[in-house]
């Protein structure tokens, strides 16, 4: 999958829509926000990114203390899409893309296996996934992961456009 290819019609309709993303991610390391960014025009629709590897990326850059996300499991899906929402919020964008995994090649010491991701999308509509790939392979994991970000983007665009109006805001 060429990701710019994936991503641009996602600009195009954040475009039309006069939305805007902003992405936190992990193990993908940034391919997400780099896929957003390869397509032309990008500055229409992204706010911003950021790759929080560690805990303390976390909270310097999402400004989370430890207290707050004490309750949720490292890597899987509550945890990611409480990093969309904040990236969200302090990016002031319309949707927020949170992505926390292990690309391998071995598992996270939270007891997660190498292949493994919880890909989150926060704003009007939030959905939340999780990947398991079930290889050990870092670089193909790192692809994989951002392919499911963005067409988990793209899934939740589509279902908000259903059911709003002609400006692309939901309605009701």
């Amino acid at each position: 999958m060429d990701l710019s290819s994936a991503a641009a019609p996602l600009g195009e309709r954040l475009k039309a829509a006069g939305q805007s993303v902003a992405v936190v991610e992990s193990s993908t390391g940034g391919l997400i926000a780099a896929s957003l960014l390869a397509v032309p025009g990008a500055s229409a629709y992204f706010q911003g990114g950021t790759v929080i590897y560690t805990r303390r990326s976390r909270h310097a850059l999402l400004q989370i203390d430890k207290d707050v996300v004490a309750d949720l499991d490292p890597g899987l899906e509550p945890l990611a899409g409480h990093f969309a929402t904040r990236v969200r919020e302090i990016l002031d964008a319309t949707w927020g893309i949170g992505e926390l995994g292990i690309a391998g090649p071995t598992g996270s010491p939270y007891g997660h296996e190498a292949g493994t991701s919880a890909i989150a999308v926060s704003g009007p509509i939030t959905r939340a996934i999780t990947i398991e790939t079930g290889s050990a392979n870092r670089a193909e994991n790192m692809q994989r992961f951002t392919e499911a970000a963005i067409r988990l983007l793209g899934d939740v665009l589509e279902e908000a456009g259903r059911g709003s109006g002609a400006d692309g805001t939901l309605s009701g």
